[in-house]
């Protein structure tokens, strides 16, 4: 049986302090911007299927603009302690 992405487990962990920060930010957001109360269950629902969707992409970036930082690094690193040869 093949899995799709949807049905795998998020690698994005979260720990309880910042999953309640978010599922208070989810909430209090649609209450502001849709004037809609949103359960604990739906807020929930929300961040694991934001976790699971859009999580990979952000995540992926992030690393694709770490790499690319350190990489930059270690350019400058050489050209600073490069020594021409004779």
């Amino acid at each position: 049986m093949v899995r799709r992405q949807s049905d795998s487990i998020p690698r994005i962990e979260l720990t309880d302090e910042r999953r309640a920060r978010l599922l208070g930010t989810i909430r209090s957001q649609a209450e502001e911007i849709f004037d809609e109360p949103v359960s604990d269950f739906r807020a929930q629902a929300l961040l694991d299927l934001f976790l699971r969707e859009i999580g990979p992409s952000v995540y992926n970036q992030g690393v694709r603009d770490a790499s690319a930082f350190m990489q930059e690094k270690l350019t400058d690193l050489e050209a600073e302690v490069y020594e021409p040869e004779r």
